[in-house]
């Protein structure tokens, strides 16, 4: 192999990251040209084994946003497809933090296209891949594992989830937390509204601190000039 063969197979890796990204912002004929010519590229950069995890990862990527733009059985078919790759991925790179979070993603969408229940095997392979997520990284997929369970309905797991989640500051927004249709069996109950509460009163208490900071600072900064014009007073 020529020593510069790497360095080609990551400029034409790069070449095609950017490929899947006019594909998924492009639609029709376009975007499912783009979407093929790209997997042919992965294909061919995958015979490089120093990228082989990370073609593998962005291979899978590539077909999971396409399967959003797709229905029935074809998206079924593309988010296997990616679930697939992922795996593999995980196979030569066990620590590669992000196809296991869009490992579990993937299985998630994959069960609600089937319209299966909570208990299906699909949501309990997305929880083994979070889990694995969260062994990579603390924190990092907790509110997808809340998620889980929440469709579960299993109230304590489901709150300590989004209490991890919030340690590690890996919550969304509030408003999408509240729109998430993960969470449609357990937004309506207290404990769920209490905990709302509470990440609103921390956006209070952080901004009232912010603002007693910058207060404090502003009258530092005015006693320094006052103490200055007293030291100059004195010097005349």
């Amino acid at each position: 192999m020529s020593l510069l063969a790497p360095f080609t197979k990551k400029s034409k890796l790069n070449a095609t990251i950017k490929q899947t990204e006019a594909a998924r912002k492009s639609d029709g004929n376009t975007q499912a040209g783009l979407f093929k010519a790209a997997y042919q590229a992965y294909a061919e950069i995958i015979q490089d084994d120093a990228l082989r995890a990370e073609t593998l990862y962005h291979w899978g990527f590539a077909l999971f946003h396409q399967a959003s733009t797709q229905s029935g059985e074809a998206a079924a078919s593309l988010y296997q497809d990616a679930i697939e790759k992922f795996a593999f991925c995980m196979l030569i790179n066990p620590n590669y933090l992000a196809a296991a979070v869009n490992s579990g993603v993937a299985y998630m969408d994959l069960a609600r296209l089937n319209q299966a229940k909570a208990d299906d095997p699909l949501y309990l392979s997305a929880k083994k891949q979070f889990e694995i997520a969260n062994s990579i990284q603390a924190g990092t997929a907790s509110y997808n594992l809340a998620c889980i369970y929440g469709l579960q309905g299993k109230v304590d797991e489901c709150l300590a989830a989004l209490e991890n989640a919030r340690i590690k500051v890996t919550l969304p927004a509030i408003n999408d937390i509240l729109n998430d249709p993960d969470m449609s069996t357990v937004k309506n109950q207290a404990w769920f509204t209490a905990f709302i509460d509470s990440l609103n009163q921390d956006i209070v208490d952080a901004k009232t601190k912010a603002e007693a900071e910058v207060e404090a600072k502003i009258i530092a900064d005015e006693q320094k000039k006052l103490k200055k014009v007293s030291k100059d007073d004195n010097y005349y």
